[in-house]
């Protein structure tokens, strides 16, 4: 009972520091302290369950570095000129008859190349919003497309934290993980894609009002050049070379670009590496080509730490046990894919943020995959297709709450993330009927 009572507290403290603006690592330690004492209460000493918190956060340490080196990355690419020539030469070829489809098809691109959802959002995803408004589309559906497309990139990119912390919790590779991904989106991204192409139509876009690219060629040398940082990550990639090598290799060349191309002072590029990328208030690019850095990072690190404490209390108390021994029950591959949707949208309601939810669906889940004989990758696999994707549909995670507040639509964009809907749905569907044909 007290187990059932900690996770309603919990639960309630984390929708009440969302929507209040409070961090949510605050309500997670909160909640941490009080599962400590539940677990001292059950018979545990309490300096065996601050090793059993540690080890748990301790598991998530080698996937902070990659969260170092987003940081660095994000910073570094705006600093160089990446980021503003992924934005203008996107703006430069959208069709304006296509905009919503186009609006999909730009964010998952930008995304997938730089691998955060809100870093695409906060650029390319405010300048369409930019241009929605000002040329009469309806905003909230392409609020939708933009969070579809937003979400494409971090689920499946090789710069992705999410995708790493996946690849680190279920001990599986992260190229092989993408490669996976690649193949059980196609159908969700196919049909995605059409739909949006008949809102498109029923919505064109009748003027394009937005002065973005004119700033950006303004301010800064844009060129085909400035897209190497970001085609090292594109092309390297499919070498399968090690994600951190990779990153450190783009940072390098951005940073040899920002002050090459972009005169970008020594001192202002390790500034903006480590606090930070920012420009002059006079520009109407400051507020839409602006953060990153490791700094920025160190709230997310903090989050993912604490959340696999989480799970170091919960897997060696059994704490979860009752819960654990309910999710094994189904046996075939359909069954136990449906049970991970549940789950998923459990943790990310619960969890408030898509670390949590995909750091505790694990937990929950990893015993039923095994005693079936699902290797990990397939377990990897299904999580990348339920809670990376279900935490964004939840209204009042971070995951969907921050870009919807971003953009500035409301609630009915959730609707519109078609991708969101029909990955995990198209997944089920395809998973039900091959467990039909074995059985047949």
């Amino acid at each position: 009972m007290d187990i059932i009572l900690a996770f309603i507290f919990c639960f309630v403290m984390l929708i009440t520091s969302v929507f209040m603006g409070v961090f949510v690592g605050y309500p997670l330690i909160l909640g941490l302290i009080i599962f400590i004492i539940i677990a001292c209460r059950k018979g545990f000493k309490l300096l065996d369950v601050i090793k059993m918190t540690y080890r748990g956060g301790k598991k998530s340490l080698i996937v902070l570095e990659i969260f170092v080196l987003i940081g660095a990355i994000t910073s570094s690419w705006m600093a160089s000129g990446t980021v503003p020539a992924i934005v203008y030469y996107g703006m430069k070829f959208l069709n304006p008859k296509f905009f919503i489809l186009s609006a999909f098809i730009i964010s998952s691109i930008v995304s997938f190349l730089i691998g955060t959802s809100f870093g695409t959002i906060g650029t390319v995803g405010v300048a369409l919003m930019v241009m929605a408004r000002s040329g009469g589309v309806n905003p909230v559906i392409v609020g939708g497309a933009i969070l579809s497309g937003a979400y494409f990139g971090d689920r499946c990119s090789p710069m992705s934290s999410s995708a790493n912390l996946v690849a680190h919790i279920t001990d599986t590779e992260l190229y092989d993980n993408i490669k996976n991904m690649t193949k059980t989106s196609i159908a969700a991204f196919v049909i995605s894609c059409i739909l949006y192409v008949v809102f498109s139509f029923e919505f064109p876009l009748i003027s394009s009002g937005s002065s973005i690219t004119d700033e950006i060629i303004r301010i800064y040398n844009v060129s085909y050049l400035t897209l190497i940082p970001a085609l090292i990550i594109l092309v390297l990639s499919f070498f399968k070379i090690n994600v951190k090598k990779l990153m450190a290799l783009s940072i390098a060349a951005a940073s040899l670009i920002a002050i090459v191309i972009q005169h970008n002072t020594i001192y202002d590029l390790i500034k903006s590496i480590i606090f930070g990328y920012s420009m002059s208030e006079a520009s109407t690019l400051s507020s839409i080509i602006k953060g990153g850095g490791i700094l920025s990072m160190l709230k997310i690190a903090l989050v993912v730490f604490i959340s696999s404490g989480f799970t170091g209390i919960f897997e060696e108390t059994n704490m979860l046990s009752v819960v654990e021994d309910i999710i094994k029950k189904p046996s075939t591959r359909a069954g136990l894919f449906f049970t991970n949707i549940l789950v998923s949208i459990a943790t990310a309601a619960f969890g408030c943020s898509q670390a949590l939810a995909v750091i505790l669906t694990h937990l929950l889940i990893k015993e039923g995959y095994s005693e079936n004989g699902i290797s990990n990758s397939e377990l990897a696999c299904d999580i990348e297709n339920t809670a990376i994707v279900i935490s964004p549909l939840i209204p009042w995670n971070i995951a969907g709450l921050v870009p919807l507040t971003t953009l500035g639509v409301g609630l009915g964009a959730i609707v519109f993330s078609l991708y969101l809907f029909l990955l995990p749905i198209l997944n089920f569907i395809s998973l039900f009927l091959k467990d039909k044909v074995k059985t047949a």
